[in-house]
């Protein structure tokens, strides 16, 4: 039963206080031992009354009156010792019940099942009947079970794949397979990207892959009301080209790669979010399917909304365990009047982290900021996406945009503060094209790294996040011990939400090289919590 709350006005206050008759206006008051002055009263004629019974009804002569009086009187207060005394044991094991009974309910209740999944027999008949109800919308070819169950570059794999792949065209379509996959309890793993570093679409527990490779649409854009319906598969990159002419674009860029319905799933982040947020800071409502395929839409469209339970906020980074998200509604942003990229590099990456906290803290605007170490500098000049050749050295990107004069004022305070933490020098991409090709550049790190490893090396990526004061300790920290391990190891990340990322490159089959790299990681994890921070990674396993 759902209890309804009320506010603490005096209409509810006065309807509070009609308790029973004989039931105290303040129960606190049942657990107060009396004290004497109470006790006196409650001796008195009134009290006495209720004791009359124990006297002779003969109302003949004073002394039988003062003496029934008298007796009633120390009646009274040995009927108040018992009746209290009573209560007081009656109140005490009433308390020892209940909390036995709670202490033992929530013991019950930490006792987790582990979920129950069909067999392999089940499994066969969920795609028999899903292709009978659906048709030819099931893969069970080993290449495609592969490309859905591994990621060369996420830190971990599952060790098993799904058993097959499932390509709706509708939510209709995914309710229905949801229906039959509950039926045969067949696990299910919702796949858009692919492109997560930390195997959010592994199939642990085998089962099917739902693949929305062809629910790819932008159903329709509001351009008055600066939001746009689109479905799972949407690339957030290919989303703002479609857009361009309205003068929207959809904020949040994670990995150029990255789909909406993964984005949701993960509430992800993207070097926009010092200024934008991230990804629960632009989704309206969604269209889920459930479990069992019932179809859920979180809410309407209005910006704001306050009735009701936020389930919208419910469903975003959920990762596919609530739901499975087949439409979104997202807000849209006006695109800046100016944007300007620069560069400045520090002699430590500590004076990089130090501006980039203070700056953060005197509110100083700006759309990006990414942090990146020497050696991802390196890595930058050694790809070539850009027209100019870097110093390496630790570096921040800065991304200005808004209005002419708001962009001059944030570069003129930001240049102002990087001197003061001994910056050596502050460019500024050329034009357009230089710009694009810089973030660019940041954009495909990851990729330019995979690109430069050696046969046989392994990438790790840690993702860990402090509050914004910690950041110059541990990225300090954390450098000296990658350095340490004479490894391809660097330090990057959107320093400006407190998160920054770790990228080694190690043999994963050599059992001395993948100890001193699980070590570092492990101190590096174990650090940010410490300072009241998170991490989002797993370790590999060590095969």
């Amino acid at each position: 039963m759902l209890l309804r709350s009320c506010s603490l006005n005096p209409r509810n206050m006065r309807a509070f206080s009609r308790s029973p008759r004989g039931f105290p206006t303040n129960p606190r008051e049942l657990y107060c031992r009396p004290t004497f002055s109470q006790l006196e009263r409650l001796s008195g004629p009134r009290f006495a009354r209720l004791n009359s019974s124990h006297a002779n009804s003969d109302s003949n002569g004073s002394e039988r009156q003062k003496s029934t009086r008298n007796s009633g009187s120390s009646t009274s207060f040995a009927s108040f010792g018992t009746a209290g005394r009573t209560f007081l044991v009656s109140t005490l094991a009433a308390g020892l019940g209940y909390t036995f009974a709670a202490l033992n309910q929530t013991s019950e209740s930490q006792k987790v099942e582990q979920p129950q999944y069909g067999s392999t027999q089940d499994y066969q008949r969920a795609i028999a009947e899903i292709q009978a109800t659906l048709g030819d919308v099931i893969s069970t070819d080993e290449g495609d079970l592969e490309a859905h169950g591994f990621s060369e570059w996420s830190s971990v794999n599952a060790d098993r794949l799904p058993v097959a792949i499932a390509y709706p065209h509708s939510t209709d379509d995914v309710s229905e397979i949801a229906k039959i996959c509950h039926k045969y309890k067949m696990p299910m793993v919702p796949y858009s990207g692919g492109s997560s570093l930390e195997a959010n679409f592994a199939a642990s527990h085998g089962g099917l892959t739902i693949d929305f490779a062809f629910m790819n649409r932008i159903i329709e854009l509001h351009e008055d009301d600066m939001d746009v319906v689109v479905q799972p598969s949407v690339q957030w990159m290919e989303l703002n080209e479609k857009i361009k002419d309205s003068g929207l674009f959809f904020p949040v860029d994670p990995g150029p790669s990255a789909m909406i319905g993964g984005m949701i799933g993960t509430n992800c982040s993207g070097t926009n979010a010092v200024r934008y947020g991230t990804m629960k800071d632009w989704v309206i409502n969604l269209t889920v399917v459930l479990a069992d395929g019932r179809i859920v839409k979180t809410r309407r469209r209005p910006r704001k909304t306050s009735a009701g339970y936020n389930l919208t906020g419910m469903f975003v980074g959920s990762e596919g365990t609530l739901g499975i998200i087949t439409e979104a509604t997202l807000r849209l942003a006006p695109v800046p009047e100016e944007t300007r990229v620069g560069v400045v590099t520090f002699p430590t990456i500590r004076d990089a982290a130090s501006t980039a906290m203070q700056l953060i803290r005197k509110g100083i605007t700006v759309q990006c900021m990414e942090i990146l170490d020497d050696v991802q500098m390196d890595v930058i000049n050694r790809a070539g996406g850009t027209e100019r050749t870097w110093k390496t050295l630790p570096t921040l990107f800065f991304k200005f945009s808004g209005t002419r004069a708001g962009v001059a004022d944030s570069i003129n305070l930001t240049e102002g503060l990087a001197k003061q933490n001994n910056a050596e020098s502050f460019e500024f991409a050329r034009n357009e094209r230089e710009a694009h090709d810089l973030w660019s550049a940041r954009k495909q790190s990851l990729w330019s790294m995979l690109a430069l490893r050696k046969e046989g090396s392994q990438v790790w990526s840690t993702d860990v996040a402090v509050p914004i004061s910690r950041l110059p300790d541990i990225i300090e920290i954390t450098k000296e011990e990658l350095d340490n391990l004479g490894l391809f190891a660097s330090v990057l990340g959107h320093i400006g939400d407190g998160n920054f990322h770790t990228c080694l490159l190690y043999d994963r089959k050599d059992s001395g090289e993948t100890e001193r790299v699980e070590k570092v990681v492990y101190d590096m994890i174990d650090r940010a919590l410490e300072m009241d921070g998170s991490c989002t990674v797993k370790p590999p396993p060590v095969s």
